[in-house]
C-alpha cells in the first residue's frame, strides 16, 4: 500500500523547501492537501513526482516546485478572494483555500468541473466554489478578485481577466515563448498591469490563451 503521507513530506522536503519557498501557510497546505486525490486514479503513483501531471487535453496539475513558486511570489493573504483559472480537478484550489478567504475555481471542461466539486467536498474544502465556464472570460459575477492565478501557460492574458482583478491585485501566470516558459507575477495599478519575472517554468498553453495573430491588409 502506497504511503502517501511520506511521499507528500518528501515532496515538500526535496522540491519545495530547496526552491526557497519558506512561507509557512504554503508549506503547511502542501503537506496536508492530498494531491493524489486530485489526479486520475491511474496517475496517483506519480502524483508527487517532480513533474506535471497531465489530466487530459491541455489540463494539468503543475509540478510542485512551479506551483509553490507561483504561490510564494503572488503572496496570497488570509482575507483575500482568489480566482483559480483552469483548476482541473481542484488541487490548486484546495491548496490555495487553506490560506485565503475564499477561492473561485474556474474550469471550462464540464466533466472536470463536476468531478472537482465532488473531490473538493469530500476533502472538506468548504471555502472553494467551482464554476464551469470559459477560462478567458473569468468569473465576472464574483469579481473583483484580489489575486488571479492561472494553472497553465498563456501566450497572452485576456482583457476579461485583467478587468476582474482589483486595483492593487496580483496575477500569476506562466508565459509560453517559443516553447520556453517564464513565470511572471503582474501587479495592477490604476488599471495597468506591470509584470515581474519569477522563474523559468513550463506548462501546456491553455485553450483560449494563444496569442491572436493580426494580419495587416
Amino acid at each position: 500500500m502506497t504511503d502517501y503521507i511520506t511521499l507528500r513530506t518528501t515532496m515538500v522536503d526535496t522540491q519545495i523547501r530547496p526552491a526557497d519557498i519558506t512561507k509557512f501557510p504554503i508549506i503547511d497546505a502542501m503537506l496536508n492537501v492530498r494531491r493524489e486525490m486530485f489526479v486520475p486514479d491511474q496517475m496517483r503513483q506519480i502524483a508527487y513526482a517532480d513533474s506535471i501531471v497531465h489530466l487530459g487535453g491541455d489540463r494539468s496539475v503543475l509540478d510542485p516546485r512551479s506551483f509553490g513558486k507561483m504561490l510564494d511570489a503572488v503572496n496570497i493573504q488570509s482575507d483575500e478572494l482568489v480566482l483559480d483559472v483552469g483548476s482541473g480537478l481542484g488541487y490548486s484550489a484546495a491548496v490555495i483555500g487553506k490560506f485565503c478567504e475564499a477561492v473561485v475555481a474556474l474550469e471550462e471542461n464540464e466533466d472536470m468541473a463536476l468531478e472537482s466539486e465532488t473531490i473538493l467536498a469530500t476533502e472538506g474544502c468548504l471555502n472553494v466554489a467551482v464554476l464551469q465556464g470559459t477560462l478567458t472570460e473569468g468569473a465576472a459575477k464574483h469579481a473583483p478578485f484580489d489575486v488571479i492565478v492561472i494553472e497553465g501557460a498563456v501566450e497572452e492574458v485576456s482583457d476579461g481577466l485583467v478587468s476582474q482583478l482589483a486595483d492593487g491585485g496580483r496575477m500569476a501566470a506562466i508565459f509560453s515563448q517559443k516553447g520556453q516558459g517564464v513565470m511572471r507575477v503582474g501587479y495592477k495599478t490604476q488599471g495597468k498591469m506591470s509584470w515581474r519575472f519569477v522563474c523559468n517554468a513550463y506548462a501546456p498553453v491553455l485553450t483560449g490563451f494563444h496569442k491572436t495573430h493580426r494580419f495587416l491588409l
